[in-house]
């Protein structure tokens, strides 16, 4: 599983003339569900993601986490993150799960988010759509279950 986060003031995502989802201060989550992602991978992801250290104390260190300032969540689809580019001139997609089972990642992603007790806003899956935020920062992270296994250093 793969997703983009990005720390915003806020956003909103609308289909076609539709608004569906707006947030205030918090975490834009792209999230796009790989074809080999287990249980594991979500909960990796979702836990990473709410406990991740990107908001800023009292002095402005990197100190604070989603949950710890009770911030939002606009969670959005974006398989378009498993796009292999390194060969050819269009992006290969054959890393990305199905539609099928991305549908379950995601709505297994976004139930163990509103779990949370956040305020947890989405997209609508597989739809054409425009999000606009306000990032705050800019603060942008990429993480990737699969990293995990793999250390730091070396």
């Amino acid at each position: 599983m793969r997703v983009v986060l990005q720390r915003v003031a806020d956003a909103s995502v609308r289909v076609g003339d539709d608004a569906v989802g707006a947030i205030g201060r918090g975490l834009v989550v792209l999230l796009a569900a790989g074809a080999e992602d287990t249980d594991d991978d979500v909960a990796y992801i979702v836990d990473k993601t709410l406990d991740l250290r990107i908001f800023p104390d009292a002095e402005g260190r990197f100190d604070r986490s989603v949950r710890d300032i009770g911030g939002d969540l606009l969670v959005v689809s974006q398989f378009t993150l498993y796009g292999d580019t390194r060969k050819g001139r269009r992006p290969s997609f054959t890393a990305a799960a199905p539609p099928d089972a991305a549908t379950r990642v995601f709505d297994d992603a976004v139930a163990r988010f509103r779990r949370s007790g956040l305020r947890v806003e989405t997209g609508v899956f597989r739809a054409m759509m425009q999000v606009s935020l306000v990032n705050d920062g800019p603060v942008t992270l990429w993480l990737d279950s699969a990293e995990r296994h793999r250390p730091r250093r070396g």
